[in-house]
C-alpha cells in the first residue's frame, strides 16, 4: 500500500462554505480536499480525507494513519482546544503533522488561543484560510522529501 497524506478535519467543519462564512469562508469542504488531491498527485502520494463530528472519530483516524499515513494536516476545529484523547493519539503518531485553522485564532475568542494540538505539530498554519490546507500538505510533502 502506498503512503498517505491523511487531511483530518474535526466537528462542524463539514459545513465548512455554509456555516459563518464571514470567518470561515464559501469554500466547502471538498472545495479543500480537491486541492490537497491535486497537490498530492503531483507529488505520486495518495491523499486520505475524512471529517468526523466525534472526538473518538477523530481519535480512530489518527490511529489508522500509524498503518501507512505519511503525515497528517489536521483541523480538530473546536477539539483543538479540549482534546488531550486527540493529543495523546498524535502523540502515537511517527510521522509529521501539520495544525492548521482557517481563522486566526489568536484574534478571536481567548479560549480558543490555547491548543493541545500544538505541543505535537511540527507546524502549525493559522489564518490563511482554506489556503491553509494547501500549505500545510506542502509543508509536509517538503518534510518527507516528497515534494
Amino acid at each position: 500500500m502506498s503512503a498517505r497524506v491523511y487531511v483530518l478535519n474535526g466537528p462542524n467543519l463539514n459545513l465548512l462554505g455554509k456555516r459563518q462564512p464571514e470567518i470561515y469562508g464559501h469554500d466547502t469542504l471538498e472545495d479543500v480536499e480537491a486541492a490537497c488531491r491535486t497537490l498530492c498527485e503531483r507529488a505520486g502520494v495518495e491523499l486520505f480525507a475524512a471529517q468526523s463530528n466525534h472526538e473518538g472519530g477523530m481519535v480512530e483516524l489518527i490511529h489508522a494513519a500509524r498503518e501507512d499515513g505519511l503525515g497528517i494536516v489536521i483541523n480538530a476545529g473546536a477539539y483543538t482546544h479540549t482534546s488531550v484523547a486527540i493529543l495523546d493519539a498524535l502523540n502515537a503518531f511517527e510521522g509529521p503533522v501539520m495544525e492548521v485553522h482557517i481563522s486566526n485564532v489568536h484574534q478571536r475568542e481567548s479560549f480558543r488561543h490555547h491548543s493541545y494540538i500544538s505541543a505535537r505539530a511540527d507546524g502549525i498554519i493559522v489564518g490563511c484560510g482554506v489556503q491553509g490546507y494547501e500549505l500545510a500538505v506542502q509543508r509536509l510533502l517538503r518534510m518527507t522529501g516528497k515534494g
